[in-house]
């Protein structure tokens, strides 16, 4: 439903767009026109929800690969793509440690993310081939997947080595970015994309954006140079201070947060659509919980079940900041 201007009771006129004949703003006119998102009723259920399980997958993978890792479990199956050598699966003993099983197990959850790639390709092939900007994304998807067990797989041949191991996990975070931007595309049409801010206000986005992704690369520094090297028999760090390193974490995390409030203000202020304000005050939101938690566990000498929860929220945050950069612009349908 569009909103009345002239009765939205939180209404606030642009300050930066030119004034049409008519004397309403080409940027009000944009954002009242932008329709509440829904998926399109002419799609089968099921494709709708295969596009979201596929994102919750590619976000449970981050957590699963966090408890191999805070478990020791890394190693646990010494070599790859076999588990031991001369064998696919585990090999039960009486001395059998449970790594190899934790292992084991994170490894057949690569079958979970084919098949849930699978279905999204599926979907687009069957009941999406028509609209534009899904077939690139879907096949970068697969290829990330693809891409992620190989590096898993190298990341096991070198012990671990920390340079490869956080490359699994920023290859990670480009699938859930890709996963967010497909869900949120079958929810659009296929027109011109309609700013809902102006320009000035998307650029701030993008830098703020730039700077998410550099909070995130730091994190993994912070990570690869801590106590957790996801073997206790072989670890392997980076070899920086990991006080340092953490310390310029968090300053980028600070900065991060002032940028995405300047946003909020400045969508709040210049649109009145409610899509841009949501999405950035979730961003927000979540932001704050993942610094409160990454600022306790530090405190506490990193317990892993804390280190747990500050990895699903970097899979979380890394959800939140594509959509939020994605809801200053709609698509109408053509």
């Amino acid at each position: 439903m569009r909103d009345d201007p002239s009765h939205s009771p939180d209404h606030r006129g642009p300050t930066t767009a030119t004034d049409s004949p008519s004397g309403t703003s080409s940027m009000s006119s944009a954002a009242h026109a932008a329709p509440d998102v829904r998926s399109d009723p002419a799609l089968p259920r099921w494709v709708t929800w295969a596009f979201v399980v596929n994102l919750v997958v590619e976000i449970g993978i981050v957590v699963t690969g966090g408890l191999v890792r805070l478990t020791g479990s890394g190693l646990g199956c010494p070599t790859w793509p076999q588990c031991t050598p001369g064998r696919y699966t585990p090999v039960v003993k009486e001395a059998t440690s449970y790594h190899i099983f934790v292992e084991f197990g994170n490894r057949l959850l690569t079958f979970v993310l084919v098949a849930a790639a699978a279905a999204v390709v599926l979907a687009i092939l069957r009941h999406l081939r028509h609209r534009r900007g899904f077939l690139l994304p879907a096949a970068a998807l697969v290829l990330g997947i693809v891409a992620q067990a190989v590096i898993g797989g190298i990341s096991v041949r070198v012990d671990l080595h920390p340079a490869w191991v956080l490359s699994h996990f920023l290859v990670s975070a480009l699938l859930i970015a890709l996963s967010v931007y497909l869900l949120v595309r079958l929810n659009e049409g296929d027109g011109p994309a309609v700013p809902l801010v102006p320009d000035v206000v998307r650029a701030l986005a993008m830098v703020t954006a730039a700077v998410g992704a550099v909070v995130v690369v730091l994190g993994t520094v912070v990570t690869g140079s801590g106590p957790h090297s996801g073997d206790a028999e072989k670890p392997m760090r980076l070899g920086f201070a990991v006080k340092d390193v953490a310390w310029l974490h968090a300053d980028a995390v600070l900065l991060f947060v002032g940028l995405t409030v300047a946003v909020w203000l400045a969508a709040r202020l210049t649109s009145t659509a409610r899509r841009p304000r949501r999405a950035w005050e979730l961003l927000g939101a979540l932001t704050v919980v993942q610094g409160v938690v990454g600022y306790t566990q530090f405190a506490l000498g990193v317990p892993e079940a804390l280190v747990l929860v500050h990895m699903l929220l970097a899979a979380l945050f890394v959800a939140a900041l594509t959509n939020a950069v994605l809801a200053l612009r709609h698509r109408h349908h053509a």
